[in-house]
């Protein structure tokens, strides 16, 4: 069985494409979150092997998701999804845990080189 997935990203367009590129890869997508309540609660519920984060979301940013994580002791690996230009948003991602990044727009491709290099 593929390692699982929990999509985070406000956009179900983007949500979609993450998740089509990642289930093609062979990975199983467990749940999917249009913002930070529903992510947290789906991370400690699923207890997913990798979590795509996107960093801006509705009801709060991705670094503060990344402090409850590391709260929680969740042992998920994190690809952090950012907008071009939050290069200081991504250096607090790393610090606080995630394991890489990707920024957007990105090709399936350069997302899958990311997802196995994390958790290949």
């Amino acid at each position: 069985m593929g390692k699982k997935v929990l999509v985070v990203d406000d956009s179900a367009y983007m949500r979609t494409l993450i998740k089509d590129t990642l289930t093609e890869a062979g990975y199983e997508i467990i749940g999917e979150a249009p913002n930070g309540e529903t992510a947290i609660d789906l991370a400690l519920e699923l207890n997913p092997d990798l979590i795509t984060l996107d960093n801006i979301l509705p009801d709060m940013i991705g670094t503060d998701i990344l402090k409850v994580f590391k709260s929680q002791n969740l042992s998920a690996k994190v690809v952090m999804v950012s907008a071009v230009g939050q290069q200081s948003v991504i250096n607090e991602g790393i610090e606080l845990g995630a394991a890489d990044y990707i920024v957007k727009p990105f090709t399936g491709d350069d997302l899958i080189d990311v997802v196995n290099r994390v958790i290949g």
